[in-house]
């Protein structure tokens, strides 16, 4: 009997966590579209830009799109991708800056020399950056959660990422587009990081 319970209360909703918008610093809402491509989208109503906030941990968060049911996921190159499993990758660090705007940062990678976090950052284009080019001081890197609603969620597992990955042998990559986006932001990096503390 109390094992029946126990299964019971695994398989039910048990996190509260928000369905919200990230508005970024740089004028566009963070979206994630069907295809899994990340990047910013300035019509706040699209409903790529709805985001499952789910806590994992104590100020961390894994971040799913509503509308995809991917999860965002930082590498350890820095690279942003999306995930169709919860994965260490996916988990972030929620902080609120000085200026009370928020910022993710990566839980699982930073710089080794010195300790630095990498986050979540769009360029004044809307385009992904790659997380160890992304300041904490510079907007790239706020954002202003706005939430939809509270919700209950089931805690993402990493243990079902076995029984997915036998079912699915590909593994998580960036789309072709994405790969575009990082192509054209390594060429744009050294104006974001230099100029958009001005």
């Amino acid at each position: 009997m109390m094992m029946m319970l126990l299964l019971y209360l695994l398989s039910e909703p048990q996190l509260k966590g928000i369905v919200t918008r990230l508005f970024s610093e740089q004028g566009f809402f963070l979206q994630m579209q069907p295809d899994g491509t990340i990047n910013g989208n300035k019509d706040e109503n699209s409903d790529n830009t709805l985001f499952n906030l789910i806590p994992v941990g104590l100020r961390v968060v894994a971040m799913q799109g509503v509308k995809a049911g991917l999860y965002v996921a930082m590498n350890a190159e820095g690279f942003l991708y999306t995930s169709d499993v919860f994965t260490a990758e996916c988990k972030f660090k929620e902080s609120v800056f000085e200026n009370y705007y928020v910022i993710y940062s990566s839980t699982q990678y930073r710089q080794h020399e010195s300790g630095r976090a990498w986050f979540l950052g769009l360029n004044k284009d809307g385009a992904l950056m790659k997380g160890n080019r992304v300041k904490k001081t510079k907007p790239c890197s706020h954002f202003v959660p706005r939430p939809i609603e509270v919700c209950m969620y089931k805690e993402p597992s990493l243990h079902e990422l076995e029984e997915k990955l036998l079912k699915s042998s590909r593994s998580p990559t960036i789309n072709s587009e994405g790969r575009r986006a990082i192509k054209e932001q390594e060429e744009q990096q050294e104006e974001c990081t230099d100029r958009e503390g001005s």
